[in-house]
Formats: C-alpha cells, sequence, structure tokens
C-alpha cells in the first residue's frame, strides 16, 4: 500500500495501551459546557459588528448559514466521535477513512487553528484586561501590552497574553474533570451576560431598522472601496464565531460514556449557540441602525451603552473578560490532545505522548503547547492572519463529512451508537459548505493556508512518513 494512503484500523485506533490512554473523567454537562465555553466568545461579542458591515440587517441570515453549515459537520462529528471513541478528532477519524497523507494535512490544519484561536484570544483578552487596569488607574506600560512583530508601535512583550496562557494551562494540568467544573460556571456567568444585552436592546426593536434586509446582496462581492460585502462575505467571517464544538469530540477518550455523552455534547452545544446567537443578532439589528454599531470595537456594549444602560455596558464588557479564558481553556485543551494523538501515533515525537499517572492527562504535552502558543501570543500581534483559522477548521469539518461518507460506504454494517439522520446530505452539505464558506474568505487567507500545509507536507516527507507506528511496521493497515 502507498505511503500516503496508508489507514489505520478503527480497531487499532480504539485498542489503547494503558499507559498511553487518557483517563475518562467527564458526563455530557461537562462537554455541553465545553462546547459552549468553545464557541460563545469573542465571535459574538465582536464579529456581530464585522458582520453587519458587511451584510447590513442581514447579518440575522449570515448566522444562520454559518451556523447550519456547522450543523452538518456537528451531526457527522457526533456519528464518527461515538463510533471511534478516541482523542484527535478530525485528524483520527482522516486516518481511519481517508489515509495516512490526508491525517497529516487535517493535523497541520488543526494545529494551525487551534494555536491561531488561542493566541488571537489571548492577545484580545489582554487589551480588555489592560483596559480595565486602565480604568482603575492601574494601566500597564506600552511595552508590556504589546509584542515586537506585527504591530504599528512594537513593545517588548505582551504580558497579560502570556500570563493568561499560564494560568490556564495550570487549570488544565490539575486535571480534566477540576479544569471542565470551572469552565462550566463561567460559561454561566457569560450566557447571563448576553441575556441581560437582549433583556436591554430587545424592548427597542424596530421594524424599520431591518430594511433594507440585505443591502448588499448575497454573494461575496466588492464594493466601491474593494472591500468584500455581502452576506456570504460575513457568513465567511462569521463562522469563526461558531466552530469550537469540534474541542467536544477530542474529548472522546476522557468521556465516561463516549456513546450517548459525545452526542449530547456536540448537537446540545450547537444548538444551544445557534439559539443565543440568533436572539442576540435579532435583538442588536432590530435596536439600532446597523450603521451605528458596524464599526465598533465592542458593538455589543456599544448597543447598550447607547439604549441608556451604561450598567448593563460595563457588565457586557466585563463578561468579555470572563468569556475568553473558557474559549482559550477549550481550544487549549483540544490542541493538547491533538498534539497527544499525532505524537502517539508518531506523526510528532513519541516522547511527547506521555500520560500522567496522577492525572491521567498529558500534561507534558500541555505544557508544549502552553508555551508555543504563550510565544505567540507574546510576540506577534496576530491582525487579519487570525482569519487563518477559518480555514484550517473549514478544511477539517470537509474532511469529518468525507470520513463520514466513506465509513458508511465501506464499513455500513459497523455499529454507531449514533447515525446521522440522512447521511448523505449530512455529509455533502458539510463538505458543499464548507467549500463554499472557503471560496467566500479572503484570497490572502487562502493562499497563506495553502503555503502552511506546503510546510507541513515538506515536515511529513521528511520526518512523519517514516515514523509512523503503520511505517514502522509495529500495526497492520486497514
Amino acid at each position: 500500500m502507498a505511503f500516503w494512503n496508508r489507514r489505520r484500523s478503527i480497531e487499532a485506533i480504539t485498542d489503547i495501551e494503558g499507559h498511553a490512554r487518557l483517563k475518562p473523567t467527564m458526563s455530557w454537562p461537562h462537554l455541553i459546557a465545553l462546547g459552549v465555553g468553545a464557541i460563545v466568545g469573542t465571535g459574538i461579542y465582536t464579529l456581530i459588528g464585522v458582520g453587519a458591515a458587511k451584510a447590513g440587517p442581514a447579518v440575522m441570515l449570515a448566522f444562520l448559514i454559518a451556523g447550519l453549515v456547522c450543523v452538518f459537520a456537528a451531526l457527522a462529528y457526533a456519528e464518527l466521535a461515538t463510533m471511534i471513541p478516541a482523542a484527535g478528532s478530525a485528524y483520527t477519524y482522516s486516518y481511519a477513512a481517508l489515509g495516512e497523507l490526508l491525517a497529516w494535512v487535517i493535523g497541520w490544519s488543526l494545529i494551525l487553528e487551534y494555536s491561531l484561536v488561542v493566541s488571537a484570544v489571548a492577545v484580545g483578552w489582554s487589551g480588555y484586561f489592560n483596559g480595565f487596569l486602565e480604568s482603575m488607574g492601574w494601566g500597564l506600560p506600552a511595552y508590556l501590552t504589546s509584542g515586537p512583530f506585527g504591530t504599528a508601535t512594537p513593545g517588548l512583550i505582551n504580558l497579560p497574553a502570556v500570563g493568561i496562557v499560564a494560568a490556564v494551562a495550570g487549570m488544565l494540568m490539575l486535571g480534566t474533570r477540576e479544569s471542565a467544573t470551572v469552565n462550566a460556571v463561567l460559561v454561566v456567568i457569560k450566557v447571563i451576560a448576553l441575556g441581560a444585552f437582549v433583556a436591554i436592546a430587545a424592548p427597542h426593536f424596530d421594524p424599520a431598522n431591518l430594511e433594507p434586509f440585505m443591502p448588499f446582496g448575497f454573494a461575496k462581492s466588492l464594493d466601491a472601496n474593494g472591500v468584500e460585502v455581502g452576506v456570504m462575505a460575513a457568513a465567511a467571517i462569521i463562522f469563526f464565531a461558531f466552530y469550537g464544538f469540534d474541542a467536544v469530540s477530542t474529548a472522546a477518550e476522557e468521556t465516561k460514556n463516549p456513546g450517548r455523552d459525545l452526542t449530547i455534547g456536540i448537537v446540545g452545544s450547537m444548538v444551544v449557540c445557534i439559539i443565543i446567537y440568533m436572539v442576540v443578532a435579532a435583538a442588536a439589528v432590530g435596536s439600532m441602525p446597523f450603521g451605528e454599531f458596524a464599526g465598533s470595537d465592542e458593538p455589543l456594549a456599544h448597543i447598550a451603552r447607547t439604549l441608556g444602560s451604561d450598567t448593563a455596558a460595563t457588565l457586557i464588557a466585563g463578561a468579555a473578560i470572563v468569556a475568553l479564558p473558557t474559549v482559550l481553556l477549550a481550544f487549549m485543551y483540544g490542541q493538547s490532545r491533538i498534539f497527544f494523538v499525532m505524537a502517539r501515533d508518531g506523526m510528532l515525537p513519541r516522547g511527547l505522548a506521555k500520560v500522567s499517572a496522577k492525572r491521567g492527562s498529558p500534561v507534558l504535552m500541555t505544557g508544549v503547547t502552553a508555551v508555543l502558543m504563550a510565544a505567540i501570543a507574546g510576540l506577534f500581534s496576530l491582525g487579519e492572519l487570525a482569519a487563518l483559522a477559518n480555514a484550517g477548521t473549514l478544511a477539517a469539518f470537509i474532511a469529518v463529512g468525507a470520513a463520514l461518507i466513506v465509513l458508511r460506504v465501506q464499513q455500513p454494517n459497523r455499529e454507531r451508537r449514533f447515525k446521522a439522520p440522512l447521511w448523505p446530505v449530512v455529509g455533502a452539505g458539510a463538505i458543499l459548505g464548507c467549500l463554499y464558506l472557503f471560496i467566500s474568505l479572503p484570497a490572502a487567507t487562502q493562499t497563506n493556508f495553502f503555503i502552511w500545509n506546503g510546510i507541513g507536507l515538506v515536515l511529513y516527507l521528511l520526518f512523519a512518513r517514516g515514523n509512523t507506528r503503520l511505517a514502522k511496521g509495529e500495526e497492520t493497515p486497514a
């Protein structure tokens, strides 16, 4: 069998040696909180303004489109995660269904997604946190709140960003269940804050603010200033506000009852977040003309303040400080598990695939992941490079849709604890929907994505190809 098409059997993937197996400690409430914690973050707090600038009141439609594409992907994830209850998410499913080379591409794309999300969110949190300190008269000097690269006003290091990454990593190292419990409490707080916004904005709803509903059209196009606008242009960016449920699938190996709990966690977190987003988006665009908040860095707080509720605006801004660490926790959790599984498979140095006997979690890999992300967050101002995270995620979702179809066709009789309804539609919907969103991304983002994977291909050929369990004959290919 050609190296690029080597596949691991599902039996081999799920038959994990005791010393290398992660400890199951979580149930479905933890998984829903993990998913909602990852999904509800910077997206709804900031991207509703960006989306409104591109789509007008039809930003509600953009949220719905992005959410529906993610529902297809979520159903595919739910079936695969319950059928292959091992860590690694889309990387693991690709290894079983699509072959080793594509598995590497997806794993490499997930590294891009998770690293950029965590680093970008840490930098964003630093801005909120330093603003809070300044309001108390304790602001940090500029050279300690900005890295030396990628910014017009370079500093020495973004100290708060490094600090929050270290704090979240420390929490994860204490134990999966403990960090999941803290995450659940923080998720409740930020959902309450969004509820407060809706309570303030909803009474001011005016249908006149929804006219014209779609001022820039549906498909992506360029306006007079060369800016990409349209519902699909907004949906491609707003997509950032939805993904995160894939972090739930990385918890498969640490779930007590994966056959039941993973489905509830993945699909449940998506349904909850679609409802939250649609209600918040409707309240926002209905309460004032979209042009009045489209350019704001804090659109929800701006709307609440404009409507006369400084207290609610302060609460919403404060909730962002609470909300962002839950995103960090979920994505850092997912990243460390993907790194861990790739090392366990031989794609990365195997010495990194160690499970703490006391904690039952990959403490070493969590530390390595934290150092990498803290370095990026502390030294770089990522800016629009964060859009690359969308490209990596879309690639993973396309692979999951394809893996669902391939395994349904090749192994139709295998036990499936959860079966995606209308699986050909679900698989094709995930693939085609994500392809359309990928095409709708900025051209520079698409180019950088292919450059990243070109680098990854070189690393695969030089190192991973000859060091996997299949390459060394430690395992028989499927």
